[in-house]
């Protein structure tokens, strides 16, 4: 399981002309499911967002994490997270979970990050349209399987 994140001052994702999620400050978290994802990597991306220690403290030093500052998180799939590139020029999508699978995950993700802050989402296989303000520039690769 993949993650990226985002320290954001604001961010919303639209389907259909619909806004589904939006959150001011926080984290906007695009998490690309993999095959053989279990349940462990998804505790590992979901502790490491909630945990993270990206925001600042009265030092302006990054020592606070989401939920410190009271801020959201807007949670979006993104199958292309497990994109491989590495040959040719088109990606191969691969190793991205089927439905059947990722959609549990995905949605067990939401909740586990819900019990800790207030999360938004967007909408599993759907066109969407993401709209954030990047704080920083601030963000954080994050990988179940710690490639890197």
């Amino acid at each position: 399981m993949r993650a990226v994140v985002q320290r954001t001052t604001e961010a919303s994702v639209t389907v259909e002309g619909t806004v589904t999620g939006e959150i001011g400050r926080g984290l906007v978290v695009f998490i690309g499911i993999e095959e053989g994802d279990t349940e462990a990597d998804l505790a590992y991306i979901c502790d490491k967002v909630t945990g993270l220690r990206v925001f600042d403290d009265e030092n302006e030093i990054p020592n606070l994490s989401v939920g410190d500052v009271g801020g959201g998180v807007l949670l979006v799939s993104q199958f292309t997270l497990c994109a491989d590139a590495r040959k040719g020029r088109r990606p191969s999508y691969i190793r991205a979970a089927r439905p059947e699978q990722a959609i549990p995950l995905y949605e067990a993700a939401i909740a586990r990050i819900g019990a800790s802050v207030p999360v938004q989402s967007g909408v599993f296989q759907a066109n969407m349209q993401v709209r954030l303000v990047n704080d920083g520039p601030h963000t954080i690769l994050l990988d179940s399987r710690r490639a890197f």
